[in-house]
């Protein structure tokens, strides 16, 4: 029996079609302790996320981990839960529907779709699927700004597993990261200025908190460069904000574990400012550009009790650029430059135009 998966059928005289396919972290299928372990059991079982001896970590992960965490986390999840499911697999899938137009605008042609690291859509049952559509090039573009072994590494060995069981392999990229891109700044600016205009500009007692993911400090010893690109994001924006040094802090949160990681650490800052009076705290989390459990339970709900309770007067969460006109358009920039040398351009059709504008008014972006 070959080793190979099947190939569709072939049809000859298609054209070489091209798709984009935007991937996420993941998320469980519903907020409850069963979808929770499931979904935990395939994220933590994961080499680069968790870098302990295999035999050693399978015993705290079945015997201790997943018996504990997921009904903890499933109530997490249920707290931040939309009507259409996860919030960032529906801010996800909104992303590239909008991403669609965008580029449907410009006068490419091609296929937009988003696909989960871990939980569904996975990976690899996306990528069938494009194939068995006709796709011949595929762009992975990982939602992830910042560079991680434990994050846009492993979408890459997702992909090429997958790659690896085939006997007619399309060509395929991967946007690395986008930490410095222009556009992701100037969206990020955009949604921190917008906030100011609401809620009125920092005092001079008030802070602005950039708050990134965090990660075990070793990975940085090893050689990840993803804590030297969090703060490459954090100063651009500083910068375009003119904040003064101590106007803004840049710090990881999400900590887990006995072991140090990338500090400041998020949770004992806010504690720490509360305590020294700062009155107001706004905080943005650039490494999310979709609203997730880590944004609205634990920076928007936890962090806030955090400040409150430690005497702070006033605490806001900035959301993540999620369908934000300027992101989406940043980002289809940022396609664009990736797909140099695919041809993918064609006529405008009229239809694609109306069917655009109709996604961005549902969505609530501007183009």
């Amino acid at each position: 029996m070959s080793r190979l998966l099947p190939e569709p059928p072939h049809r000859h005289g298609s054209p070489a079609s091209t798709a984009v396919v935007l991937v996420n972290l993941g998320t469980p299928d519903a907020p409850t302790a069963p979808a929770l372990k499931r979904y935990l059991k395939e994220f933590l079982s994961d080499p680069r996320v968790v870098e302990i001896p295999k035999p050693i970590w399978w015993l705290i992960l079945n015997g201790i981990i997943l018996n504990i965490r997921p009904k903890k986390s499933a109530a997490k999840y249920a707290s931040v839960w939309m009507p259409e499911g996860s919030p960032l697999r529906v801010h996800t899938e909104r992303q590239a529907t909008l991403l669609k137009g965008f580029l449907g605008n410009r006068g490419h042609l091609l296929t937009v779709t988003s696909a989960m690291r871990y939980g569904s859509p996975s990976i690899a049952s996306t990528l069938a699927h494009l194939k068995a559509e006709g796709a011949t090039r595929i762009l992975l573009v990982p939602m992830y700004p910042h560079y991680s072994s434990s994050t846009t590494a492993t979408v890459v060995d997702e992909a090429c597993v997958w790659l690896q069981q085939l006997r007619n392999q399309p060509e395929m990229r991967f946007v690395r990261n986008f930490h410095d891109d222009p556009g992701y700044l100037a969206a990020l600016e955009k949604s921190v200025r917008k906030h100011w205009q609401a809620n009125g500009a920092l005092a001079e007692n008030d802070r602005l908190l950039i708050s990134f993911h965090g990660l075990p400090k070793r990975s940085l010893d090893l050689g990840d460069p993803y804590f030297c690109e969090c703060h490459k994001t954090g100063r651009l924006l500083a910068e375009r904000l003119k904040l003064a040094p101590e106007q803004y802090k840049i710090c990881f949160q999400s900590r887990f574990g006995k072991a140090e990681w990338l500090q400041p650490y998020t949770a004992p800052t806010l504690h720490e400012w509360g305590k020294k009076g700062i009155g107001r705290v706004d905080v943005i989390c650039p490494g999310f550009v979709a609203d997730c459990l880590e944004t609205l339970e634990e920076i928007a709900q936890e962090g806030r009790v955090d400040f409150l309770k430690a005497g702070g007067k006033e605490y806001h969460y900035i959301p993540a650029l999620n369908e934000d006109g300027a992101w989406i358009k940043a980002l289809a920039d940022l396609v664009e430059s990736h797909l140099g040398g695919w041809p993918t351009k064609t006529s405008i059709d009229p239809h694609v135009l109306e069917i655009s504008a109709k996604e961005a008014i549902k969505f609530g972006a501007r183009t």
